[in-house]
């Protein structure tokens, strides 16, 4: 007979009961199944029990010891547990091990997010990548978590001269779950091919500044208060799984384009990771980044450093990185209540001194960071006499009305000379315009490089020394 336990993922509404085994290597945590409780949340589970065990090693039948599975088998029964959630990726054979031994539903922390991925996905390109994820996670699968396939036979025991059967329907679900496959990324290459020609056109017309941080960091509430958007806000992990562009008014007549993407989180599963790459491709091609941190949250240095990690992972690393500690109006709240240590905010602003305090919920600190962006659009600011033939008439409209003009007069030859302050960036989108004009006398581009050396890469935040991850002591 199959086995119903694992029929369907769907766990919603399902009692719970959160597992994770502590090993040396993982940092230290005020609560270390505050980050699983969340996710179930997100998935609509009832949470009815919790369970820690510190190991030195996993145990490789069950994960957890012995002992704790037994303990694990009593909770079940006494909270009428249906599924049991670990924090730790299980093997197939662990997961199988497991549910003949608690006699429920278990799933690991990949296929929980899994879960939420395939609920939330709106749009054609996420729900390719989320069925692409859950296809690779199930296929290698098959032989240890569909036990089916050793019933076949007609209930015979599994040995030899009774597989035949068995690994002939393996085989034969295999091969199904690979043309699926192949279909699904065929159509997934087409939808990113679109993706990215609109990506790299908008990167060339436009100024392109990329919200990313950990997931629940306030992204959404941010690109809402920044623009006209309607990104869906939640206090919950992955209230946006998709990229939403939006426009950026910085005054002055100087609009960048903003996106909204989808939130970063720790041992995000592999398959999502390259599933995802392209919905990333906006960050890893924009101008600048805005780095939203939930400053309140005690995880606010773990979550800082799986950030980092990631953008470096997908190649996001040649653009300005700017440092954005939202949420302050919560901080200061947890401060006064005595749940946050004093001095938390100053430490992170002493290690990174450009970085913006803001709360979206409340527009505090909207206009300094609007200053800041404003001041990475323009690059380094210098005064220089432009000199633009009458026929450019479009070039004459952009300086007059994007930079400060000091002085103005028209020559016999047609063209006219402006005197501007101008910033770096500035003068580089006016070249790449393929205009005809004059820098001090110079061609544009042997002006530009004249002008303005090669600009200094500001340094990266960092996390406050003080405040760094330790693992965990064995």
């Amino acid at each position: 007979m199959k086995d119903d336990r694992r029929d369907a993922i769907d766990i919603h509404q399902e009692g719970a009961i959160l597992v994770a085994v502590l090993l040396p290597d993982r940092p230290e945590e005020e609560d270390p199944l505050a980050e699983l409780a969340s996710l179930a949340a997100a998935a609509e589970v009832e949470v009815v029990g919790r369970m820690l065990q510190q190991r030195d090693h996993p145990r490789a039948r069950t994960y957890l010891g012995k002992g704790k599975v037994e303990e694990l088998a009593t909770m079940v029964k006494a909270l009428s547990a249906k599924v049991v959630i670990f924090d730790n990726d299980l093997s197939p054979m662990q997961i199988k091990s497991l549910e003949l031994d608690l006699s429920c539903k278990v799933l690991d922390r990949s296929e929980l997010i899994l879960d939420i991925f395939a609920n939330r996905a709106a749009t054609k390109e996420a729900r390719l990548q989320v069925e692409i994820a859950q296809l690779e996670y199930t296929a290698p699968r098959l032989r240890a978590m569909w036990s089916h396939l050793g019933q076949v036979t007609g209930g015979a025991p599994m040995g030899v001269g009774t597989r035949g059967p068995g690994e002939q329907q393996l085989e034969i679900d295999r091969r199904l779950v690979q043309r699926r496959l192949v279909r699904l990324k065929r159509q997934l290459a087409e939808v990113q091919a679109r993706r990215s020609r609109e990506v790299a056109g908008r990167r060339d017309e436009h100024y392109t500044v990329g919200l990313v941080g950990y997931t629940n960091a306030g992204k959404s509430t941010m690109f809402n208060r920044l623009t006209d958007g309607d990104a869906f806000e939640a206090d919950m992990l992955f209230a946006t799984l998709g990229t939403r562009i939006g426009s950026w008014n910085l005054g002055g007549g100087n609009r960048v384009l903003l996106s909204d993407t989808v939130g970063f989180i720790r041992d995000l599963p592999h398959h999502l990771v390259a599933s995802f790459r392209a919905t990333l491709e906006e960050t890893v091609y924009a101008h600048l980044l805005l780095i939203v941190l939930d400053a309140s949250d005690p995880e606010a240095p773990r979550q800082f450093e799986t950030v980092t990690r990631v953008l470096d992972e997908i190649g996001a690393t040649d653009q300005p990185r700017l440092l954005v500690l939202n949420k302050v109006d919560r901080l200061r709240e947890s401060v006064h209540i005595g749940r946050t240590p004093t001095g938390v905010l100053e430490a992170w602003l002493e290690s990174n001194p450009d970085a913006i305090v803001a709360s979206a919920r409340e527009g505090e600190g909207i206009e300094a960071l609007a200053g800041r962006v404003l001041g990475h659009l323009r690059g380094e600011v210098r005064t220089v006499w432009l000199t633009i033939p009458l026929q450019e008439a479009r070039l004459v409209d952009l300086v007059e009305k994007r930079t400060e003009v000091l002085e103005r007069d028209y020559t016999e030859a047609g063209s006219v000379r402006l005197q501007a302050r101008v910033g770096r960036r500035q003068m580089e989108t006016f070249c790449a315009s393929g205009a005809r004009f004059e820098i001090d006398g110079r061609p544009s581009t042997e002006g530009l490089a004249a002008s303005w050396p090669e600009p200094v890469v500001p340094k990266p935040p960092r996390i406050p020394p003080h405040l760094a991850l330790h693992p965990r002591s064995s």
